[in-house]
């Protein structure tokens, strides 16, 4: 099992991410895309990265726009496996 991180442990990962925010128990990011194809790429690579990291983000396509929201849902909150995912999305982004 995961180990929550501390208020101050998420605040600090939180500067090192660009454009995702915390929603309760949640980091969250939206993404625009050039069209919806692109979108629905992007889900599709967002979705082989979360499943080697065996770690799903919840994703919402609308249009051209696709929203993650990432929780270690079996901790209770946030870990240190939610910010590595949300670096890796980054990285591909």
């Amino acid at each position: 099992m995961s180990t929550l991180l501390s208020e101050s442990a998420i605040e600090k990962a939180l500067v090192g991410l660009n454009g995702w925010s915390r929603a309760g128990d949640e980091i969250t990011r939206t993404y625009a895309l050039p069209s919806f194809p692109a979108a629905l790429a992007f889900a599709c690579a967002v979705g082989h990265l979360a499943e080697r990291a065996d770690h799903h983000p919840d994703i919402t396509i609308q249009y051209r726009e696709v929203t993650l929201s990432l929780s270690t849902h079996s901790a209770g909150g946030l870990t240190e496996q939610d910010m590595e995912l949300a670096r890796q999305i980054d990285g591909i982004a």
